[in-house]
């Protein structure tokens, strides 16, 4: 039988095809190559943004019903294991770590990886508030929801950090949280070993409100912030993370029930105590 092919079809030698993809390939390349650059900075008309067209900024916290459950957090200047190590011992400790100790975290300890990351310094009105990581702009696209697997005095399962309050909102939680977890990670499988795992959706209109085109590589600067100071942090409690940034992103928008467009995740990190 002969191949049916569309009139005017022009096949290409293997050599033409080759050819065609190595250039796909390189223009690919160059568009996401230019995504780190600034250059996008010269051609964007910021008086036509949102924030100079006088429209109010988006929250600072995402909203959440009064229904909802709500866990105060402890005050983590309590706890005489926080901050022990000096800043100079942290950094040059620093390293990735991805086997942990059957030891659960604390409370207190959880509470304090949370003002570490995401915490509020001063909330300046409605839509900033500064915090314990610089972001651009003040803008700070991010929410923090925990994958809770056996911290101390917290029940298995999803919750979200409220910065303004210092407390944690429940999401909801499910069966076989660790099998989930570790398909959410392509089948990595430390987060399934770790007490938490932190893991950072951005909601992109925070930093597009202000920037327009320009807000999306500054969201990405702003997740390194947020993750060094984890590793830190972690570093201060006897506790280890590990950054993670290879996800199947649909499946895990899905876990954590956001719609995969206003807001999706974009970072994550297993916490748990480093084994002796």
């Amino acid at each position: 039988m002969h191949k049916c092919e569309w009139p005017g079809t022009v096949r290409k030698s293997m050599p033409d095809r080759k050819r065609d993809m190595e250039i796909m390939n390189r223009d690919r390349l160059n568009q996401y190559r230019f995504f780190l650059k600034d250059s996008i900075r010269k051609v964007i008309d910021f008086s036509q943004t949102d924030q100079n067209r006088g429209l109010p900024p988006p929250p600072v916290q995402k909203p959440y019903s009064d229904k909802a459950l709500r866990i105060k957090l402890p005050e983590w200047r309590r706890e005489p294991r926080t901050g022990v190590v000096d800043l100079a011992t942290a950094i040059g400790n620093r390293r990735s770590r991805r086997a942990y100790d059957l030891e659960p975290l604390t409370l207190r300890e959880l509470s304090f990886l949370l003002w570490a990351t995401q915490g509020i310094r001063r909330r300046l009105d409605a839509g900033h508030a500064t915090r314990t990581v610089p972001s651009a702009g003040c803008r700070h696209s991010f929410e923090t929801y925990l994958c809770n697997l056996k911290t101390l005095e917290l029940e298995r399962g999803i919750y979200r950090y409220l910065p303004l309050e210092h407390a944690l909102l429940f999401e909801f939680t499910e069966d076989d949280l660790e099998r989930k977890i570790v398909r959410a990670v392509l089948g990595q499988p430390y987060p399934a070993e770790a007490s938490v795992t932190f893991i950072w959706t951005t909601i992109p209109y925070r930093m597009e409100w202000r920037y327009g085109l320009a807000a999306h590589k500054v969201i990405a600067l702003d997740a390194g912030h947020v993750c060094q100071n984890l590793y830190l942090a972690c570093e201060a409690i006897g506790a280890g993370t590990c950054a993670i940034a290879a996800y199947d992103q649909e499946y895990i928008d899905r876990l954590l029930r956001v719609d995969g467009v206003d807001e999706y995740v974009i970072y994550l990190a297993p916490v748990g105590k480093t084994k002796k």
